[in-house]
């Protein structure tokens, strides 16, 4: 499905109490998750350096990703995802999978063993080869939530630390990550 089909799909389920997988708990993030969209939306721009890049594809490619709308890293990455699709001026089309509705494909771009989402996966315009991937979420926040790990292993607070750094990088760092995965595409 597209950006604005899924958005759409999370907030009806939202509306009918539901979220876009059969936990009940996932509720509470989902509604959380959809103000994080919202807000993700409304106030990030694409660096200069990213639309630059993004201007300079010389293909076509399409974006592939796995997610769900319980999931607190997807609501912070996967509307720069759309806004990067947008800027691309159709090289890029875009589209979303539910994880917990399409396991194998998970089950082939697993993190560290585990089903963590969202997982970008980069396919040349035939969608027969997939030249890049990129998951679950910036390299230097993986870094610090094993840290924090180490600190704690309570939900709701490796949670506030979470979205409070990505309330402070403001996507910068996905933003670069991503730059970097757009130029390396032109290699493939």
């Amino acid at each position: 499905m597209d950006y604005q089909t899924y958005r759409a799909l999370v907030d009806q389920l939202l509306l009918e109490g539901k979220s876009t997988s059969e936990a009940s708990y996932d509720l509470h993030y989902t509604k959380m998750n959809v103000q994080r969209m919202n807000r993700v939306d409304k106030t990030v721009s694409l660096t200069d350096d990213l639309i630059s890049t993004i201007n300079q594809l010389k293909g076509n490619y399409k974006f592939l990703v796995i997610t769900e709308g319980w999931c607190g890293d997807a609501a912070q990455i996967i509307p720069v995802f759309n806004k990067i699709a947008t800027a691309s001026l159709g090289r890029i089309d875009l589209k979303f999978v539910l994880r917990d509705k399409n396991l194998p494909l998970i089950d082939a771009h697993l993190t560290n063993g585990g089903r963590a989402i969202p997982v970008l996966i980069v396919l040349n315009e035939s969608a027969d080869q997939v030249l890049a991937t990129w998951a679950p979420r910036p390299k230097i926040l993986q870094e610090l939530l094993k840290e924090w790990k180490k600190e704690t292993i309570e939900m709701p607070i490796l949670a506030e630390k979470l979205h409070g750094w990505y309330a402070k990088d403001k996507t910068q760092s996905t933003q670069a990550e991503l730059n970097e995965l757009l130029k390396g595409l032109e290699f493939n």
